[in-house]
C-alpha cells in the first residue's frame, strides 16, 4: 500500500548533516519520493511517500536520525498521495 506522510523534526537537527543523511538513508528505497529540508525554525521537514512498509522503517529511523543529531520531538501527519511527487531530494 502507499501512502505519504509530512513529518517535522525539532531538536539539534540542522548543522548537523541530517538532511544529507535522511536522503543517504532513504536512497536504499528506490520507491521513496518526495523531499527533506531545513525550516526557518530551525527544525527539519521532511515530506516521504511509497510503500507503507519502508515508510515504517524511515520513520523509525527519523526518531534519532544521525550520529551527530538530537531529537527532541518528530510530529508525523498523514497526507494524500501524489502520483506526480519527484524522486526524494533535498530541497
Amino acid at each position: 500500500m502507499i501512502s505519504a506522510f509530512n513529518i517535522r523534526i525539532t531538536g539539534r537537527v540542522t548543522g548537523v548533516g541530517f538532511r544529507y543523511s535522511t536522503k543517504h538513508f532513504i536512497h536504499q528505497f528506490t520507491d521513496i519520493k518526495g523531499y527533506v529540508k531545513n525550516t526557518s525554525e530551525r527544525s527539519v521537514e521532511v515530506e516521504i511517500q511509497g510503500d507503507s512498509n519502508h515508510l515504517a522503517i524511515i520513520i523509525e529511523w527519523l526518531r534519532h536520525g544521525p550520529n551527530y543529531a538530537r531529537v527532541d520531538d518528530i510530529k508525523i501527519n498523514e497526507i494524500p498521495v501524489d502520483p506526480l511527487k519527484p524522486c526524494f531530494r533535498i530541497t
